[in-house]
């Protein structure tokens, strides 16, 4: 493994936004992407703390129940929704770390973090940070987002000038 206090050292950077934790296969997949790489590879996974997914599953959901106009608003009190955030980022940075392991375990070097912020200012600023040279995006499929073009990797298309990869993430036991 290159040392990185050493400045002649060159790294291929790869930012990973996925939407849940790499599993072995994900993992092996991303790496194998990237064998022919005369540089050392790393990845970089940034993981959402919320899941914007479930989000929009919700709402198809509920507009397929038409009931649109009566749909409660929940409401929590300040000390629950606190509560709820601090699980909500130790259950996330617990993907990230399994993601993180996952890459490792198949031979690729990796790091992780929770991404609070919004999911394509987090990859934005990580391409600026760690002057990236791609990103890959591994999702499930999301069909209405992709035919619409709102999905992250269309939207990440847009605002960089790398290239950017979408990976449907594998289908095993989640």
């Amino acid at each position: 493994m290159a040392d990185d206090s050493d400045p002649a050292t060159t790294r291929y950077e790869v930012v990973v936004l996925v939407e849940r934790a790499l599993d072995a296969t994900d993992a092996a997949r991303l790496q194998s992407l990237h064998e022919g790489v005369e540089e050392p590879v790393r990845y970089h996974v940034l993981l959402p703390v919320d899941d914007p997914a479930q989000g929009v599953d919700a709402a198809m959901m509920q507009l397929s129940s038409g009931d649109l106009l009566h749909a409660p608003a929940m409401t929590l009190p300040p000390e629950v929704g606190e509560e709820v955030s601090r699980e909500l980022l130790a259950a996330c940075r617990a993907r990230v770390e399994a993601s993180v392991h996952a890459l490792q375990e198949a031979g690729a070097e990796a790091t992780g973090r929770a991404a609070a912020e919004e999911p394509l200012r987090a990859v934005v600023e990580a391409v600026r940070q760690l002057d990236a040279r791609e990103v890959i995006i591994v999702t499930r499929p999301h069909v209405v987002q992709e035919f619409f073009h709102v999905d992250w990797t269309s939207r990440a298309e847009r605002r960089l000038d790398v290239p950017v990869l979408h990976l449907l993430e594998h289908a095993g036991e989640r």
